[in-house]
C-alpha cells in the first residue's frame, strides 16, 4: 500500500496507482465528506483504514463504529445535519444496517449520504454470497457500481450529487474485485469537508411513528421517479458500440464489465455493449431502446440474476421479440471469470472457444498438485491455539462449541477442531443458548473480543436473563486481528488515531449480570484449564476471558523496540512422540526430511505453549546469541 498521505495532493489529473479501496477514500477527500464510519469487514476494510490514516489533517471525522447500523446511524444523523457523510461496510455488514437504512430511506437526509458495501462473489472471506443490489430493490434507493477503480473514486462525488438532488442515501456497491483491484487513478481537486451541521426539527419527516411513516413512503416513490430520470441520463450508463446495430447485444454491470469485454474480445465478435453504473433504478427507456436494436441480448452480471430479471420485464413492454439469455449460460453463484464469460457467450452464439481450456486446467493441476496444500490457519504464536487447547484439553468432544467470526473460527482446522457451527457476528452466543437448553450437554461459545463489542452484547443479556447454562469464552487479543488490526472500544484507541479510555470486556459482563467472570491467560495452562473446570461447573451463564495480545502486534512491538524475539528449540529429550504436532498444529513446529520433529525458529515468536504440551520437557527456549 503507498502512503496514504499521498492522497491529500491537491493535485487535479495526477496519475496514481490505487487499490479500488484507496481510491474510494480519494473520493471521499475529493467529495468533501465530512464523517466517515465504519465497521472493518474484508472486503471493504482498507476504506476505513485508509482514511483513518490521514483524517485528522484531511479535517475528516472517521470512527470505527461498534457494527454496521451504528455506522449508518451515526453517518445518517450528520447527513440530517447537513454533513456530507459516509459509511463502509462489507455485504454481510448490510444485513446489520438493513434496519437503520430501510426507515433512512423515508426520513431522507438533507446532506449527502453514501453507503458502501462490498460484496464477495466466490466467499473469499465471508460465509455467504450476496447479492447487494436487492437491498437497493428493497430500500428503493438509488444504486451505482463501479467497475474499476477510477470509477470507484468518480462515484463517490456522483454519489454525493444524487444523494443531494434526491434528499435520498446512495448504496454504491463494489465487489472483491473492484475493491481489491490496482489500477492507474486520475486525481480531482480536493474539496474541504464541512464538519458543522445545523439540526431542524421536522417531526412528520423525521419521526417514523405510523402516522408520519405512511405519507413519507409515499414521498419515497415520488423521488424514484425522479431518480430515474437521472438514470436515463447518467454518464455511468453507456452504450459501447463495436460494430452496427445487429443481431447480438450485451448487457452487463460491475467486474462483470471487465470480463464480458475481454471475453468479446477474444471471439472476435464487434458486439454492441450496454455497461450499466446505475443499477437502481435501471435506466428503462435506454435498455427497451437497446433491445429494439438487437433481436438478441446476453446479460452477464455476478450472482443473481438481478438485470437479467429487469431487462426481461422491460422486454415485454420494449421489445417482445427480443430474446434475452442471461443465468442458463453464466453461473449463478461464485465468481466470474473470463473463461466463465467466454465458454457462456460461445454456447450462445454457436462458436468454438478459441482457447483449450480444458488443457490449461490440466497443466494447472499438474503444476499445482507439485506446490504443497496451504489451507488458512492460526498463526505462530496465535494466543488463540493456547485457548482452544485449553478448552479440548478440559471439555474435549464433551462439549458443543458455537463459533463466531473471526480468526478464531480457523480453529476448526485439525487439530484443534473447536468450533461445531458459525452463522453471523455474534450468533456464537445465541445458538449455544439453544444448543445448551435442548441437549443438556456442556456448551462452550467462542467469540472475539471486537465481534463481543459488535453483536455479542445482546446475546449474552438474554443468556442471563433467561438463566441459560452456557459458558462465553471471549478470546480478546486486544485487536480486530483478521481485517488488519483496527481498533474497538477495548483497545483505548479510536479511528481518528486518538487516545480513549478502553471499555474491559469483564466490566460489560459484570454490568449485564454475569456471575462468574474471570480473566485469564491462555498461555498459563494450567490456571486457564482449572478457571474453565469452575465455569463449565457453574449451574447459570459464566464468562471467561482469554486475554493474550495478538502475536503479530507483540511481535511488531518487539522489533520497534529493538528487542530480541527468542524462539524455541527441540532438545536431545525429544522422543519424537508427535504431541506437539498432534495437539496444536502451530505453523512454526515441523517435521524434517527423517520425520523428525523440529522448530522453525524463523516462524517461532516464542510464546511457549508447545514447552507446556511436551510430556517430556523437550522443548526449552533457544539460547540468545
Amino acid at each position: 500500500m503507498p502512503d496514504p498521505h499521498i492522497l491529500l495532493k491537491d493535485e487535479p489529473e495526477k496519475r496514481i496507482l490505487l487499490l479500488g479501496n484507496e481510491a474510494i477514500a480519494r473520493g471521499i477527500l475529493e467529495s468533501g465528506i465530512g464523517v466517515v464510519t465504519t465497521y472493518p469487514g474484508t472486503p471493504a476494510s482498507e476504506i476505513g483504514d485508509t482514511v483513518s490514516a490521514i483524517a485528522q489533517e484531511a479535517g475528516v471525522y472517521m470512527e470505527y463504529s461498534v457494527n454496521e447500523i451504528v455506522a449508518v446511524e451515526v453517518a445518517g444523523g450528520a447527513a440530517n445535519c447537513g454533513v456530507r457523510a459516509l459509511a463502509a461496510m462489507k455485504h454481510v455488514g448490510l444485513n446489520v444496517a438493513a434496519d437503520a437504512l430501510m426507515t433512512l430511506a423515508y426520513t431522507g437526509v438533507r446532506g449527502g449520504l453514501v453507503i458502501v458495501t462490498a460484496d464477495d462473489p466466490e466467499c473469499y472471506s465471508s460465509q455467504n454470497e450476496q447479492d447487494s443490489r436487492l437491498y437497493a430493490l428493497l430500500s428503493n434507493l438509488p444504486c451505482l457500481e463501479p467497475s474499476n477503480p477510477q470509477e470507484a473514486k468518480d462515484m463517490i462525488a456522483y454519489a454525493v450529487e444524487i444523494s443531494e438532488k434526491l434528499e435520498l442515501p446512495v448504496i454504491m456497491r463494489t465487489t472483491t474485485r473492484v475493491s481489491h483491484t490496482r489500477a492507474p487513478v486520475i486525481f480531482g481537486k480536493l474539496s474541504k469537508p464541512n464538519l458543522k451541521g445545523d439540526f431542524i426539527r421536522d417531526v412528520k419527516r423525521l419521526v417514523m411513528v405510523p402516522a408520519n411513516a405512511r405519507p413519507r413512503h409515499d414521498i419515497l416513490l415520488q423521488r424514484m421517479e425522479k431518480a430515474k430520470e437521472i438514470a436515463e441520463a447518467s454518464p455511468y450508463n453507456i452504450i459501447n458500440t463495436r460494430g452496427k446495430s445487429g443481431e447480438y447485444g450485451l448487457i452487463s454491470s460491475s467486474s462483470a464489465y471487465n470480463y464480458a469485454v475481454e471475453a468479446a474480445g477474444l471471439l472476435g465478435l464487434n458486439i454492441d455493449i450496454l455497461k450499466l453504473g446505475m443499477t437502481h433504478p435501471l435506466p428503462e427507456k435506454m435498455i427497451g431502446k437497446f433491445l429494439r436494436e438487437h433481436s438478441k441480448v446476453i446479460i452477464v452480471e455476478e450472482l443473481e440474476p438481478y438485470l437479467e430479471l429487469h431487462v426481461k420485464a422491460i422486454a415485454k413492454d420494449y421489445a417482445p421479440s427480443t430474446e434475452v439469455f442471461g443465468k442458463q449460460y453464466f453461473p449463478r453463484s461464485g465468481e466470474l471469470s473470463t473463461s466463465l464469460v467466454l465458454k457462456g457467450l460461445a454456447a450462445i452464439i454457436g462458436r468454438k472457444i478459441p482457447i483449450d481450456f480444458e488443457g490449461l486446467n490440466r497443466r494447472y493441476s499438474e503444476i499445482s498438485g507439485e506446490i504443497p496444500p496451504r489451507p488458512p490457519i492460526l498463526c505462530a504464536g496465535c494466543p488463540h491455539r493456547a485457548s482452544f487447547y485449553v478448552m479440548k484439553k478440559v471439555a474435549g468432544e464433551e462439549a458443543i462449541y458455537p463459533t463466531d467470526i473471526g480468526c478464531y473460527a480457523l480453529g476448526i482446522a485439525p487439530p484443534l477442531k473447536v468450533g461445531d457451527v458459525l452463522v453471523c457476528m455474534g450468533a456464537g452466543i445465541g445458538t449455544a443458548q439453544g444448543i445448551s437448553k435442548t441437549t443438556g450437554m456442556k456448551t462452550i461459545a467462542v467469540i472475539g473480543d471486537s465481534t463481543f463489542f459488535h453483536a455479542g452484547i445482546p446475546r449474552l443479556l438474554n443468556a442471563v436473563y433467561n438463566k441459560h447454562k452456557v459458558v462465553v469464552a471471549v478470546l480478546d487479543n486486544l485487536t480486530t486481528a483478521m481485517t488488519g488490526h483496527q481498533p474497538h472500544p477495548g483497545t483505548g484507541k479510536t479511528g481518528m488515531q486518538a487516545p480513549t479510555e478502553p471499555i474491559a470486556i469483564e466490566k460489560v459482563a459484570e454490568g449485564c449480570g454475569v456471575k462468574f467472570v474471570k480473566v485469564i491467560d491462555p498461555f498459563n495452562v494450567g490456571e486457564a484449564s482449572k478457571v474453565l473446570r469452575e465455569a463449565l461447573r457453574f449451574p447459570e451463564t459464566s464468562l471467561i476471558v482469554f486475554r493474550s495480545p495478538c502475536a503479530l502486534l507483540l511481535v511488531r512491538e518487539k522489533r520497534l523496540k529493538g528487542l530480541e524475539i527468542v524462539p524455541f528449540r527441540i532438545n536431545e529429550k525429544c522422543t519424537n512422540c508427535m504431541a506437539c504436532v498432534k495437539l496444536l498444529g502451530c505453523p512454526a513446529i515441523i517435521l524434517k526430511e527423517d520425520k523428525a520433529v523440529a522448530i522453525n525458529e524463523t516462524l517461532c515468536v516464542g510464546c511457549g505453549l508447545c514447552a507446556q504440551v511436551c510430556p517430556y520437557k523437550a522443548i526449552e527456549p533457544a539460547k540468545q546469541t
